[in-house]
């Protein structure tokens, strides 16, 4: 296969399971912040990752309030991508370079996933509740945990919530210090 034969395989394994990877980590994170499985966009998400994760829960119990059935099947999706792209690339990587790659890739994604959340939930903040679609109660629920910590301990400025942007920042930080 020529070179743009490659690359554009590469991209289309890679996005395919970037997007899999990142539908079963919105279920699990929709888990974490107990919302409403009744919300159409909670019922996607379980019907699309569902054929994964049932047999997986049957095999791997969960530990608590942790899906560590969910949890298992995002590093697995990561480091078969990540395994999947080395052996397409010209410089195969080796397992413990994969496997750290993979590491800091899902890091990466969970923070790149809030980061896009918090910038979403701020802007749906300007339009007030004039607007009714069910992803933006997900929002607000998803970004909530990240942001009442800064909430605590950054007040309100003549009614603007700056903890956004904090956790932005934040958020940003940890993204450079993790080489991403």
């Amino acid at each position: 296969m020529n070179s743009s034969g490659t690359n554009a395989f590469s991209y289309l394994v890679g996005t395919l399971i970037d997007l899999y990877t990142t539908a079963v980590l919105l279920r699990l994170l929709l888990q974490w912040v107990r919302a409403d499985f009744y919300n159409p966009v909670c019922q996607f998400l379980v019907k699309a990752t569902n054929p994964v994760i049932v047999p997986l829960r049957r095999v791997i119990p969960s530990i608590g309030r942790l899906d560590t059935a969910s949890v298992l099947l995002i590093l697995v999706l990561e480091v078969f991508g990540v395994w999947i792209a080395s052996r397409i690339s010209s410089a195969p990587l080796g397992f413990d370079q994969i496997l750290v790659f993979s590491l800091m890739k899902l890091s990466a994604t969970v923070l790149m996933t809030y980061f896009i959340l918090i910038i979403a939930s701020a802007v749906l903040s300007w339009f007030g509740s004039n607007v009714r679609h069910p992803a933006i109660s997900l929002v607000y629920q998803l970004t909530e945990p990240v942001l009442a910590p800064f909430r605590k301990f950054i007040p309100a400025i003549a009614g603007i919530d700056l903890s956004p942007v904090f956790a932005l920042i934040a958020i940003r930080f940890l993204l450079l210090l993790i080489g991403w």
